[in-house]
């Protein structure tokens, strides 16, 4: 099925996909979550580690203060 035929076929009640349409657009359709979902979770994680690094200097300072006298 050539990506010009897929392109012009729209859902409709009259006209069922064929068993190689609706193969093709399923697996165009994961192959896009696949890649949505990474970019999620790689931003998920990269905000997770900003966030350690945040606490872990918020920490440092606190030892720091109460390890010199200061509160």
């Amino acid at each position: 099925m050539s990506e010009q035929e897929l392109n012009k076929y729209r859902f409709s009640p009259d006209k069922e996909p064929t068993d190689e349409m609706l193969a093709q657009i399923m697996r165009e359709v994961a192959e896009e979550a696949r890649g949505s979902n990474k970019a999620a979770t790689d931003a998920y994680f990269a905000q997770m580690r900003r966030n350690i690094v945040e606490k872990q200097a918020k920490w440092a300072d606190r030892i720091n203060s109460i390890a010199n006298g200061k509160k």
